[in-house]
């Protein structure tokens, strides 16, 4: 995707939301940098399965929102300022979450 086409890229959110979903992703972003999606043991901020709760808690509500489709979107930003390894954990820490398939 070239640069203009990441400007003009079609939100799969109504533009009402653009705020709430820039704070999501910038929380996800700070959660993947500073703790990881996954962990090896339950706990704090990892439930039974080792998944973030915030982060899960955040793939809930942009399920609600948007379905998958606003899901990948921003995984996909994520990704962008994650890098692929946390990307992937964000992936399979929202396993289960809606129609989600990592």
């Amino acid at each position: 995707m070239g640069w203009l086409d990441f400007l003009f890229e079609k939100k799969p959110y109504p533009s009402s939301m653009q705020a709430e979903i820039e704070r999501l992703i910038d929380e996800l972003v700070r959660i993947g940098q500073k703790e990881d999606f996954l962990s090896e043991r339950s706990g704090g901020s990892f439930n039974a399965q080792c998944r973030h709760v915030r982060a899960r808690e955040i793939g809930l509500r942009l399920d609600q929102v948007g379905g998958v489709a606003l899901m990948e979107y921003v995984l996909k930003k994520v990704r962008r300022r994650t890098g692929d390894t946390l990307a992937n954990h964000l992936a399979y820490a929202w396993s289960e979450i809606g129609k989600w398939v990592p």
